[in-house]
């Protein structure tokens, strides 16, 4: 696939809340991602990936959320997500834009890196 092939459907995915296919046909074993903050600063490869979700699971709820159009640039490119969540253990609702970037390498996204306000 693509980069552009591989941003649309990742953009697909998420609006429709497949996240899971998008792990299992867009990803590379090799996944690289990187947040800002810790519990999950930097997981490897799909079983950090899933770590990292039940993580998400357990720790927030997602209220609404929003995926712009991916922007495009050799082979990486952005998606802007908008969410609107409740972090459980504290009960406190946000709303926060995200900035995601992906890197594609032989047809599947090998690395994401996060951006967003850590409220600090």
């Amino acid at each position: 696939m693509t980069t552009e092939q591989v941003a649309n459907q990742l953009v697909a995915y998420c609006r429709n809340n497949e996240e899971s296919k998008a792990y299992q046909e867009l990803y590379s074993p090799e996944i690289t991602s990187i947040e800002m903050v810790e519990p999950m600063k930097e997981v490897q490869g799909f079983e950090g990936l899933a770590k990292k979700g039940e993580w998400w699971k357990e720790n927030f709820e997602v209220h609404a959320n929003e995926v712009s159009e991916p922007l495009i640039a050799d082979n990486h490119f952005t998606v802007r997500f908008w969410m609107d969540t409740t972090h459980k253990p504290s009960g406190q609702r946000t709303q926060m834009n995200e900035l995601a970037v992906y890197e594609v390498k032989d047809g599947k996204i090998w690395r994401e890196q996060f951006f967003y306000n850590t409220g600090e």
